[in-house]
């Protein structure tokens, strides 16, 4: 016996827009039978985290917080993505970005000007897109496979960020915590609103999805970007350059990356430490196939991850589970969203061999 993959010759339109809310109840169902086996509530537990975060003004500022960089970083991957890139150490580009721009707050601390902030921006963008450019230039020049590449940076970069800040950047009147100087005035994201700590970060996050919206949709860099991802050769004959694209794919991710790293220091922790991110280069993964690789469906994504992170929270203080739990969630939400979507372009054949070595199709 053997199963098969065969592409389906059509695709169901109303199945693939359903696609991630029929993921999102598998989840939910998957995660109340987990709670079941670990005798709690399941009721409760879902209670704990999809609603009890809703419910207070300050949650709603902590969920807008958490889902700034995902919507960041998931808009620019959904553009390497698209176009046939994978680039998967978003998370290392996050943390470059976060190191680069903090250069201004950290080691020109006595320098107070209006320019601060906007130069941190800059070079957070410059950084994340630089460090993003390594594995561009190993797969355009050496043909190296792109996952690896950005997968193993990210790595190095959180070994140089955790250097950092116990060796040079260390704040010499922090009492030997390995964490820099805190941020002053000029160099912190203001908050959008009194009543929480909202910051201007998640309406950077909200411009590069409709800005990146855009580009897929009206303009010809997003058909060169569409056309590369389903076929290089009819993208050659289109006289497109699938080497230049790796270029723009990968340093664009990266730049989204970086900026969500250096608004995540400078906006929510307002200086760097060992850890700076719970992950969300990661996360930004599933963000960016649960919105379907589009930017404005990856806003709607963004809220949904960055709610299982508040849950998270509130089910280890209510309920009493590990922290562990989130990233469970995380994970079957990535598993059926892929499930999904492989079901929905293909069906499935089990091909039964009799002992004669003749097969017979057992079903689709």
């Amino acid at each position: 016996m053997r199963i098969e993959l065969e592409k389906r010759p059509k695709i169901s339109t109303l199945f693939s827009i359903l696609s991630p809310f029929i993921a999102l109840i598998l989840t939910i169902i998957a995660g109340a039978i987990m709670f079941m086996l670990l005798g709690k509530n399941p009721l409760d537990a879902l209670y704990s985290f999809f609603v009890e975060p809703l419910l207070e003004v300050w949650s709603l500022h902590e969920l807008a917080i958490k889902a700034a960089p995902l919507i960041l970083i998931a808009v620019g991957l959904s553009v390497c993505y698209r176009s046939n890139n994978w680039n998967i150490g978003a998370e290392g580009q996050f943390i470059m970005g976060a190191i680069a721009g903090s250069i201004l707050p950290v080691v020109f601390y006595e320098w107070h000007s209006p320019l601060v902030l906007p130069l941190m921006l800059l070079m957070g963008m410059l950084g994340g897109a630089l460090y993003a450019g390594i594995p561009a230039f190993l797969k355009a020049h050496l043909n190296t496979n792109e996952i690896l590449t950005s997968l193993m940076l990210v790595y190095v970069a959180q070994l140089f960020l955790d250097w950092l800040v116990r060796g040079p950047w260390r704040n010499p009147d922090g009492m030997n915590f390995p964490e820099t100087r805190t941020f002053a005035a000029e160099a912190i994201l203001p908050e959008l609103l009194s009543s929480g700590r909202t910051h201007w970060g998640f309406v950077f996050a909200i411009l590069a999805a409709i800005l990146v919206w855009f580009m897929m949709r009206y303009t010809l860099k997003g058909l060169e970007i569409s056309v590369l991802g389903q076929s290089e050769r009819a993208g050659r004959f289109a006289g497109f350059s699938s080497r230049k694209m790796i270029w723009f794919s990968m340093m664009l991710s990266g730049a989204c990356a970086g900026l969500a790293g250096i608004a995540e220091v400078s906006g929510a922790i307002q200086q760097l430490r060992p850890v700076i991110s719970p992950g969300y280069g990661f996360t930004a993964i599933i963000v960016a196939f649960l919105g379907r690789l589009n930017p404005l469906g990856i806003i709607a994504a963004g809220l949904v991850l960055a709610l299982t992170y508040l849950g998270g929270e509130a089910a280890q203080l209510s309920i009493g589970v590990s922290e562990k739990v989130t990233r469970v969630f995380q994970g079957l939400l990535l598993f059926f969203v892929l499930s999904c979507d492989t079901l929905i372009h293909y069906k499935i054949r089990v091909i039964w061999s009799k002992l004669g070595g003749t097969a017979v199709d057992g079903g689709h």
